[in-house]
C-alpha cells in the first residue's frame, strides 16, 4: 500500500548537468531507484493547486512564516476519471513538511473539492485523512488554479528507505484547462539544463552523501515550483488565464459555498 503520512524534512537544490550526471553516476553504490523507475529512466507526476480566488494560500506561503499550508491533486501519469490519484494536504511547520493523502478515483476527488460530495465507504480511502480534508475544503473557498507536471527519477537508500533522492526535469506549468485528464501540456517552468534534486528525510541526510554535495559545490535552495509558477504568473501581467480557469467553474462554485457547506 502506497505511504499515505510523510513526516520529514525537505531540501531543494539546483543542478547544472555536470552535476545531476557527477550524482547520478555515483548513487546506485548506495541507493536504488523508486519502483515507479523500475523500466523507465523517468516517471511523469502531475499535480493540481488549490488556492482561492485571491491566491491566498500561495502568497501567504511566499512571506515565508513559519506554518504553511496548502491542497493539491496528484496523479502518476495521465489517467481517467476513473482512475486512482492522490489528494493530499501538505502543510510545513518550522522546517518540518507534513503530509497526508488519501485515494480517490480522480472523478470522485473533483466532487469532493469543487462540489463537497464525500465519496463513498470505499476501501481505498484513508478515512481520517479524508476528515482532514473536510475540513480543510470547508474553510477555503478553493478552485483549482495550476496545473504542474514533471518527470521523476528517485532514489531510496539501500540501508535506510527514510532516505530519500529525487531529481526533476521537464517541469511544465499551465493555467488553462486545469484538469488532469486532459494530458501533460504547459510552458516549461525552468529550463532544462537545470535539475531540481530534492532530499526527503526525517533526519540529517548520511556523510557519504554530504561529501559527494561538497565536492560538486551544491547548496540548498528555496525553491516551490508553484510559487515559482506564481511569481512568474504575476510578472507577466497576470490575470490572463485567471478569467478564463474560474469560468470554467463558476456553476461548481455556486452550486458549493466552501466555509458553509455541510458534508453529507
Amino acid at each position: 500500500m502506497a505511504i499515505e503520512v510523510f513526516n520529514r524534512f525537505e531540501k531543494k537544490y539546483l543542478l547544472d548537468d555536470k552535476q545531476f550526471t557527477f550524482l547520478i553516476d555515483r548513487l546506485g553504490s548506495y541507493m536504488e531507484l523508486d519502483e515507479y523507475n523500475k523500466g523507465h529512466e523517468f516517471y511523469n507526476i502531475a499535480n493540481i493547486y488549490y488556492d482561492t480566488p485571491t491566491d491566498d494560500l500561495i502568497a501567504r506561503s511566499l512571506e515565508k512564516p513559519m506554518y504553511k499550508e496548502k491542497l493539491r491533486l496528484r496523479s502518476y501519469g495521465v489517467p481517467s476519471l476513473n482512475d486512482k490519484v492522490f489528494l493530499e494536504i501538505k502543510k510545513k511547520y518550522n522546517g518540518m513538511v507534513n503530509k497526508r493523502r488519501t485515494r480517490l478515483t480522480l472523478a470522485e476527488a473533483y466532487d469532493f473539492v469543487e462540489k463537497g460530495i464525500v465519496p463513498g465507504d470505499n476501501s481505498y480511502i484513508n478515512k481520517q485523512v479524508l476528515d482532514e480534508l473536510k475540513y480543510f475544503v470547508s474553510i477555503y473557498d478553493l478552485v483549482p488554479k495550476v496545473y504542474l507536471t514533471y518527470d521523476r527519477k528517485a532514489f531510496f537508500a539501500v540501508d535506510d528507505s527514510d532516505f530519500r533522492v529525487t531529481f526533476d526535469t521537464n517541469i511544465k506549468s499551465r493555467r488553462e484547462n486545469v484538469r488532469l485528464e486532459a494530458g501533460n501540456e504547459g510552458e516549461l517552468l525552468i529550463n532544462n539544463e537545470s535539475w531540481l534534486m530534492e532530499i526527503k528525510s526525517s533526519k540529517a541526510a548520511p556523510l557519504w552523501f554530504t561529501q559527494m554535495l561538497s565536492e560538486i559545490k551544491a547548496y540548498p535552495v528555496s525553491f516551490s515550483k508553484y510559487g515559482t509558477e506564481y511569481k512568474k504568473y504575476m510578472n507577466n501581467g497576470a490575470f490572463k488565464g485567471e478569467t478564463i480557469c474560474l469560468e470554467q467553474y463558476s456553476r461548481a462554485l455556486h452550486q458549493y459555498q466552501p466555509g458553509k457547506q455541510s458534508f453529507a
